[in-house]
């Protein structure tokens, strides 16, 4: 019922998910910077996201604390699980796992990936998703999860349809506040969920994410940004403060920089005065 990707790419950990099923990131996924990723599927067993991640802590190779997990699991012939560690990767699909069911696991201790799904409509799902991946290298591991989860939506993901998707990232010192969540999204019941997904991505990013291709408000720029602030009605004893003012109400005080613009922020002034002025 649900396709997924845990991968670890240098000291970032994730995993992105997709099922016809409700709140499947409330399911599926489980990261720890450093440890590992894990995400358990078809009939989804949870004591599994503690097992692996606790072998794991302790030193355990992935592929050992994965079967350990398995062994000591009664329905472990309905259950599908895919996990990354330290050493690289492993997954596993039951016996009794609706068709199309499998998965594939590559990988070492400075990149590895676990693709695996069930209810699939066919095997060029996880392949698709593989291929999306390893397409994506030199990308930050958010972005590369989700190529591959929205490839493996548009070869066909889960063969009942769409209703939930979801994808968490931890990196050391990443993301808001420096907290090591570089992303954590998911969208719990939509009709094209990973679409959905993509979508929230790109505007938490914007919101919380880190100042980027940051451009000088010097000469023609800041003669433009100074009339989009004047056109929104933000004042301002300078042109920082005016831009400051304007972020605090859209949520993109986090990418003010002191005498600057950032790529994203300037783009958002744009449609802003835009709007105001159409």
């Amino acid at each position: 019922m649900t396709f997924s990707i845990a991968a670890h790419s240098g000291d970032a950990w994730g995993v992105a998910v997709a099922s016809k099923f409700v709140c499947v990131g409330a399911v599926v996924p489980e990261v720890r910077v450093g440890v590992g990723a894990v995400a358990t599927q078809s009939f989804c067993r949870f004591a599994y996201r503690a097992e692996i991640l606790g072998a794991l802590a302790d030193g355990t190779s992935v592929q050992a604390a994965l079967d350990a997990a398995v062994a000591g699991d009664e329905g472990r012939e309905t259950r599908q699980v895919g996990a990354v560690g330290p050493d690289g990767a492993a997954t596993y699909t039951g016996s009794e796992c609706m068709d199309w069911a499998g998965g594939i696991a590559k990988g070492d201790g400075v990149e590895a990936y676990a693709i695996q799904g069930n209810i699939l409509t066919g095997s060029d799902v996880v392949a698709e998703m593989e291929r999306a991946f390893l397409a994506t290298v030199g990308q930050s591991l958010d972005k590369r999860l989700l190529a591959a989860l929205l490839a493996g939506d548009a070869a066909g993901g889960d063969s009942r349809g769409r209703q939930s998707a979801a994808l968490v990232v931890h990196a050391p010192r990443a993301g808001y506040d420096a907290s090591g969540i570089l992303t954590d999204v998911r969208v719990d019941d939509h009709p094209d969920a990973p679409t959905e997904l993509a979508r929230v991505h790109d505007v938490a990013t914007l919101v919380l994410g880190s100042p980027e291709d940051v451009q000088p408000l010097q000469g023609e720029l800041y003669v433009e940004v100074a009339g989009h602030l004047q056109r929104l009605g933000c004042d301002g004893p300078d042109l920082d403060a005016a831009l400051g003012a304007w972020a605090g109400v859209v949520n993109l005080e986090n990418r003010l920089v002191p005498g600057g613009i950032d790529s994203r922020v300037l783009a958002e002034l744009r449609r802003a005065q835009s709007s105001v002025s159409g």
